[in-house]
């Protein structure tokens, strides 16, 4: 992608060692500064290195705990004084257990904290900031577990279908003001957070997900589903009827 086709400013992943927050890093950081924010911020050399042989003109790590809402504001708005941010990506998240968050109402809690409440923490506070800008891109990964949400792992679900209409209304809300959101659904990711399950099918890695991230931010698109064919493979599915749905698998 080239740089003129988006926002000036910085590139800034929220999740830094997130396999899909860098493989879409490496495609638009030709020429511009990224920022890596993650805890234990310091061990993240290799990703730097990566970002570096992809062209960012320099590389940022700063120390980001996305449980820790109440420093948000202040980290971003340091962040975005010291350089416009041009895209943002919430590349944090954790899958979470299903069987556990049963059982455990403190874990339930902590997959909602990081895939719902910390995600609308960042989103409120760099809404704010780039509306100021009048300019900026805003990448939310949502989920097609949240476009139906299956008994096999509804926790997370539920988190990706409040995420998703969260971000479906701040879209709207963004509207004329220059800020461009985009919200990706992809489905099943062949990656280190699905370690040891087996892939569905329409699986994608991190890179064909950041690739159709990367088109979707130069079209302005609103919503990318990837694979596209699961768009209306889900409207198809959200026809199945109830018996049928709560025995779907993961």
């Amino acid at each position: 992608m080239h740089k003129a086709d988006l926002a000036p400013g910085s590139v800034l992943i929220l999740g830094g060692r997130s396999e899909i927050g860098l493989a879409l890093a490496e495609r638009i950081a030709h020429g511009r500064t990224v920022i890596l924010a993650a805890r234990r911020s310091e061990q993240l050399a290799e990703e730097t290195t990566r970002l570096q042989a992809a062209g960012a003109a320099e590389v940022r790590r700063i120390e980001f705990d996305a449980a820790d809402t109440e420093a948000h504001a202040g980290l971003l708005a340091e962040l975005a004084a010291t350089e416009p941010i041009g895209v943002a990506v919430l590349a944090f998240g954790i899958l979470g257990d299903q069987e556990r968050a049963e059982r455990d109402p403190a874990h339930a809690r902590d997959v909602l904290q990081i895939d719902y409440v910390a995600q609308v923490s960042v989103l409120t506070t760099l809404a704010n900031l780039l509306r100021a800008q009048r300019s900026g891109h805003l990448v939310v990964f949502s989920s097609v577990a949240g476009a139906r949400v299956r008994r096999a792992n509804y926790v997370y679900g539920s988190a990706k279908a409040g995420l998703d209409g969260f971000a479906s209304g701040l879209s709207d809300a963004l509207h004329g003001s220059g800020v461009h959101l985009l919200i990706a659904r992809p489905g099943f990711v062949i990656g280190r957070m699905t370690a040891g399950m087996a892939p569905a099918p329409m699986s994608r890695t991190p890179e064909q997900v950041a690739d159709a991230v990367a088109e979707g931010l130069r079209r302005r698109a609103r919503v990318v589903w990837i694979p596209r064919t699961l768009q209306p493979t889900f409207f198809l599915l959200r026809l199945l009827p109830q018996a049928i749905w709560r025995r779907m698998p993961r």
